[in-house]
């Protein structure tokens, strides 16, 4: 088991760092797309959106506010497993424009 946690932080520090300075890359409004088509069955997607659909599932306001959320934390958040959210297979640049999207909800777009 030990292993898997290695394994999981290598490849996920070899993912991150391949974004490089990763924090503007993204289309917000792409991601607003991909987010309302893939994410809104569970999330609050929407800014002002309060609650998410699925109690489990924060709104993105709402990940967007956390102190020291950045592109990195997101990436790391969407490519690794959570007991509650199902395995969505999403390419770079989908990942990449959701997670501009979220950021941007940081500032009431």
């Amino acid at each position: 088991m030990k292993w898997m946690t290695v394994f999981a932080a290598v490849a996920t520090y070899g993912a991150l760092a391949s974004l490089g300075h990763a924090e503007s890359v993204g289309r917000p409004q792409q991601g607003r797309a991909m987010a309302l088509s893939v994410c809104a069955e569970c999330h609050a997607v929407r800014q002002g959106d309060l609650r998410s659909p699925n109690d489990d599932a924060p709104p993105f306001a709402r990940i967007a506010a956390t102190p020291g959320m950045t592109t990195i934390a997101l990436t790391a958040a969407l490519r690794t497993s959570h007991r509650t959210m199902p395995n969505i297979v999403l390419q770079p640049d989908e990942a990449a424009d959701v997670i501009a999207y979220i950021l941007s909800l940081r500032n009431g777009n």
